[in-house]
């Protein structure tokens, strides 16, 4: 059987490594072994921060909308509840953007949801 120079292959694959590893400091984006490394651990952490990040916007959005209807005197769960019984199906991402954007949009919102609770 003959002998396969692997060079070429080898070089693609490490430069490939590399040109991932472009914006980071020192041996990281320099020296193959430790810019591999690193490009695993940052896509591990890119795959789960993908899934977190919906967690933190979620987060943001309720909290958004808790200090809105804090400010009327109603607490988040009270105006949730109201909403659902008034029949208001708007998810939270929508709720807090008329928070912060229209507030007299948002003020019609939590006096319907006064009214069913």
């Amino acid at each position: 059987m003959t002998r396969v120079s692997r060079g070429v292959t080898k070089h693609h694959r490490h430069k490939k490594i590399l040109a991932q590893t472009k914006g980071q400091r020192n041996s990281r984006s320099r020296m193959y072994k430790r810019a591999h490394e690193s490009t695993l651990h940052a896509m591990e952490y890119a795959y789960r921060h993908r899934r977190e990040r919906k967690r933190d916007f979620r987060s943001l959005w309720i909290v958004r909308i808790s200090a809105a209807v804090r400010a009327v005197g109603l607490t988040y769960s009270q105006f949730m509840n109201a909403l659902k019984k008034a029949n208001v199906e708007m998810d939270r991402k929508c709720l807090a953007e008329l928070a912060a954007r229209e507030p007299e949009a948002f003020g019609k919102l939590v006096e319907l949801a006064k009214a069913h609770t």
